[in-house]
């Protein structure tokens, strides 16, 4: 199916589900209209909560399900499962000598923990479980020692009598020479043909065993519950009338069809917040921003990026809990710190905010859920921040018990007043997103002052405002949709996947020929996938990179491939765009040290069609958007503060602080001294009157410089 043709012709729904509630976007292409639904999360079966928002967005629009040509979704299953310890029982085929790679790994400790307080977490796969093969490559990928086949057939025999759910299959070298994995895959078949076979040269076919080996244990890890999980999707969809295509969001920040994610989940592990991040560089762009630091807040953790020069940033070495994870990933820093965040008093009167969090269910106590806890939403209420009831109406916020809550659990026992107490909630989780965002900017060599910010997510807004203060960011950007921004992100997204190869070259004996069969040897892999996803010639597009390092190093940066033939210019191309990226990010180059290339890459993209946001049409001035006022409580203290109605707002009306503004996906809250501007996409730019002198318009272009 040709799935860029058919895309202005009708429906684009995205569904994307956090730890609190189910986040629907419905648009028509047509018209550029949009419906927003928000429904309870369904922890014990997310696919529950999909359905039903979808169905909701639906009736809300009038439009019935066969109207769909495109269901874009972010999922969290395969990050949960990984986070939570509650994958398959999985095995891991390996050469002899590497039973015990998890275990041995990096040899390295977390930096917030030492020698004696870290305990060493549960491996997805214990020793028991990992077995040895005879059989080995040389470090150039031929054959030293040939497959045990025997073995391998035992061993699947074995595995199939005792119930393991999933096999990973990583052998040395065999990004170089994938020969035996595969043998050892059909093998495997042969004996159990249903088994879920995850193999190492086609997850993360590049050089670092232990790495590697995590990515595919993982893979296998995750592989039976998100298979599960997509199937039900999809027969879920096929029950309620819907024939479009399922596209999944990947931690690259693109979407993929359900067959990928089936074969290779673990792509998904950062699914959702990558999708928030795209959600955000389509705002900043509206709104004429090129630099901005994106603050995704949901329920359960903050995610932090960094986009610059209109691009997020991106790394091969991230990862998930206690694991690597080096495939490719938006760079996102997550921090358990979100709404939900519960507060507690320890017994030596210390008052500590997360990293466990109420959850969807009970929820912070204000929800009326059973919730006992008090929460960093229930500090927001208790202060005033956000009104009485949320979701146009459809949920009503027990105010009192929340003050209940914080005044027996936080005030009484610190001696302090139900508002000192709320505020010091709110402190404590503004500084731990303060020290996350310094992390992505500070640390990689950006001050964030010369950033905007752009909190997103259902709490976001709410500290989009002070944080930008104790940051010192001169500009807040609060999209039209923040709370629903990660399903804006995937109606925005363009169909994604990446190719790699370790390709080992020194300095001074580049190997020219050999880099551009590499080079050719994924392009084609490329093309084959795009074929596969239905996209045409005119909306593909498939970019070159290398990681690099200066000899002796131990870590790489990937840049840019020019394109053009491989040869000494362009080699000399990319070393100088090595050096300069060096400089940028360490604040030095050494142009006289020897580099090597140690990876190739490709990067395919096929374009979706993306949508044609609308400008702001309707609205008024901002009494006429007034709908309420009511007491709230800021560090300098209690002042009647105005309630929006944000829908009401035209573009160009400013609006002084403090103010409130409702919406049905989230709150925003702005400080005293502090105004907003309506643009004209319908973002907030909030700032404070420090800058009230300068012309708006030459403040978003000088801040997205």
């Amino acid at each position: 199916m040709n799935r860029t043709s058919t895309q202005d012709r009708a429906l684009s729904v995205a569904i994307d589900i956090g730890g609190t509630f189910t986040d629907v976007t419905l648009f028509e292409r047509a018209t550029g209209r949009s419906w927003t639904v928000k429904t309870p999360s369904t922890p014990s079966d997310p696919s529950l909560g999909f359905v039903t928002g979808v169905a909701q967005a639906l009736a809300l629009s009038g439009h019935s399900p066969g109207d769909l040509v495109q269901v874009l979704h972010g999922t969290t299953v395969a990050t949960n499962l990984i986070l939570e310890g509650k994958g398959a029982k999985a095995a891991l085929l390996t050469n002899k000598g590497f039973r015990h790679v998890l275990e041995i790994g990096r040899h390295d400790v977390p930096r917030d923990a030492n020698l004696y307080s870290w305990i060493k977490p549960d491996r997805p796969v214990p020793p028991e479980r990992i077995f040895e093969i005879p059989g080995m490559l040389a470090a150039d990928g031929t054959e030293l020692d040939a497959l045990d086949e025997a073995a391998v057939s035992d061993v699947a025999r074995r595995l199939r009598d005792t119930g393991v759910e999933a096999v990973a299959i990583c052998f040395l070298h065999a990004y170089l020479n994938p020969a035996h994995e595969h043998r050892a895959r059909e093998l495997i078949l042969e004996q159990w043909p249903d088994a879920l076979v995850s193999v190492s040269s086609e997850v993360l076919p590049v050089m670092r065993e232990y790495e590697r080996s995590v990515a595919t244990i993982l893979n296998a890890y995750v592989c039976p519950a998100v298979s599960t999980y997509v199937h039900r999707l999809e027969a879920r969809l096929r029950e309620m009338g819907v024939r479009a295509p399922l596209l999944l969001m990947k931690s690259n920040g693109g979407v993929a069809g359900a067959t990928v994610v089936k074969r290779e989940p673990v792509q998904t592990a950062l699914s959702g917040p990558a999708a928030g991040v795209v959600g955000a560089q389509v705002t900043a762009n509206l709104a004429g921003f090129a630099n901005v630091i994106g603050v995704d807040i949901g329920g359960t953790s903050a995610d932090i990026s960094l986009i610059r020069n209109g691009v997020p940033g991106t790394t091969t070495e991230g990862s998930i809990g206690a694991w690597p994870l080096n495939l490719p990933m938006v760079d996102i820093n997550t921090i358990g710190a979100g709404g939900g965040s519960i507060a507690r008093v320890s017994a030596d009167k210390v008052l500590s905010v997360g990293p466990e969090s109420a959850g969807a269910q009970p929820g912070p106590v204000c929800y009326r859920r059973g919730g006992t806890e008090p929460t960093v939403t229930d500090a927001h209420a208790a202060l005033g921040h956000v009104p009485a009831s949320l979701l146009n109406g459809a949920m009503s916020l027990d105010v009192d018990a929340a003050r209940r809550a914080i005044d027996e659990r936080i005030a009484r026992p610190l001696g302090l007043t139900i508002e000192e107490a709320a505020r010091g909630i709110l402190a404590l989780a503004d500084n731990a997103m303060v020290n996350a965002i310094r992390v992505v900017s500070v640390q990689r060599g950006h001050d964030p002052r010369d950033f905007a910010l752009v909190p997103f997510g259902g709490a976001g807004p709410l500290h989009g405002a002070s944080l930008a203060r104790l940051l010192g960011i001169p500009a807040v950007l609060v999209p039209p949709s923040p709370g629903v921004l990660s399903t804006i992100g995937l109606l925005t997204s363009k169909l994604k996947s990446d190719f790699s190869r370790t390709s080992v070259h020194r300095a001074g004996r580049f190997d020219y020929d050999a880099i551009a069969s590499v080079f050719d040897e994924m392009a084609r892999e490329a093309r084959a996938w795009l074929d596969s996803e239905g996209v045409p010639e005119e909306g593909r597009q498939i970019v070159r990179k290398a990681s690099m390092h200066y000899q002796h190093q131990g870590a790489e940066l990937r840049v840019p491939w020019p394109d053009s033939d491989v040869d000494e210019a362009s080699i000399a191309e990319v070393v100088r765009s090595f050096h300069r990226q060096h400089e940028s990010l360490y604040t030095f180059a050494q142009e006289d040290m020897p580099v090597e290339i140690v990876t190739l890459h490709v990067e395919a993209s096929g374009t979706l069609q993306p949508p044609e946001w609308p400008q702001l049409t309707g609205g008024g001035e901002a009494v006429e958007a007034v709908i309420g006022e009511q007491a709230v409580h800021f560090a300098d203290g209690t002042r009647t503060t105005p309630i929006y109605d944000r829908s009401r707002l035209a573009a160009g009306v400013i609006v002084e602080g403090p103010a409130i503004f409702v919406q049905l996906d989230t709150t925003t809250l702005m400080l005293p001294d502090q105004f907003a501007e309506v643009h004209a996409f319908g973002s907030l730019i909030i700032k404070d009157r420090v800058w009230r002198q300068r012309d708006m318009s030459s403040q978003t272009t000088e801040f997205s410089s």
